[in-house]
């Protein structure tokens, strides 16, 4: 993996399954966390469950800047999910970028 740089981009995505959707919802994010990681401009990529809401799910991201991000949105694995996310998502995914304060 690459190291991080001042144009680091970190980013938490929020994804909320619609409900009897947590498992495909689970399923279809593991999918996509091989091929990200394999991405040139990947520094992270990690799969978090909310313990007192299943079917919340927070990926952390954090790539090596804003472009290496747009290529990842335009990836096969990205634009699958993207094209059944609204089967699955409670709600639109939420993107919150975060700036790095400590090391």
């Amino acid at each position: 993996m690459t190291q991080a740089t001042d144009q680091t981009l970190i980013s938490i995505a929020v994804l909320k399954a619609k409900a009897g959707q947590r498992e495909a919802l689970r399923e279809s994010l593991l999918a996509l966390i091989e091929p990200t990681r394999s991405e040139p401009g990947c520094l992270d990529y990690v799969l978090f469950e909310l313990r007192d809401e299943p079917g919340t799910f927070y990926m952390r991201e954090a790539f090596t800047s804003a472009a290496a991000l747009e290529v990842h949105k335009a990836t096969p694995h990205f634009q699958a999910f993207a094209a059944k996310a609204g089967s699955l998502l409670a709600e639109p995914l939420r993107l919150i970028f975060l700036d790095r304060v400590s090391s």
